[in-house]
């Protein structure tokens, strides 16, 4: 888009401000679309109870991220273009959450674990759908910024 300001004064004035002003607006709508870097991303998903514990992804600006589960904790490496995105988690620990109460960890939760972690990790690209962080692979997992 170009804008021709031919006259002296008060017009290229408010010309000079009207181009900054579009330019700025358009600097903001290309930072909405950036990825959610050093956010807690929480799966929209319900709960598995009886815990309240849903799957939370948090990644820092150099790629590193850590991914809560349904039970355990998982560090990862993510890297990103444009829309692409990779994302190499670490293996599942063996042992269960000291933090966890006794029956949390069930057998459901723990390959809820498995089954979370798997799509997580083939997901390919990855969009915003208005604050929302949407993974996309063979299952599309949406992530919602947390509001505590």
């Amino acid at each position: 888009m170009s804008f021709i300001c031919l006259t002296a004064g008060r017009q290229s004035l408010v010309c000079g401000l009207l181009a900054a002003g579009l330019l700025l607006a358009g600097g903001l709508a290309s930072t909405a679309d950036q990825f959610p870097f050093d956010q807690e991303l929480v799966l929209d998903a319900a709960p598995m109870r009886p815990a309240k514990r849903v799957p939370i992804l948090n990644v820092a600006p150099n790629g590193d991220a850590t991914i809560d589960l349904w039970c355990k904790t998982v560090s990862a490496r993510v890297e990103l273009s444009d829309a692409a995105i990779k994302i190499e988690p670490g293996p599942l620990p063996e042992e269960l959450p000291q933090m966890m109460s006794s029956g949390q960890c069930s057998p459901q939760r723990m390959q809820a674990d498995a089954d979370t972690l798997a799509a997580i990790a083939q997901a390919t690209t990855w969009r915003k759908q208005g604050s929302a962080l949407v993974l996309v692979g063979p299952k599309t997992l949406k992530f919602r910024a947390s509001d505590h």
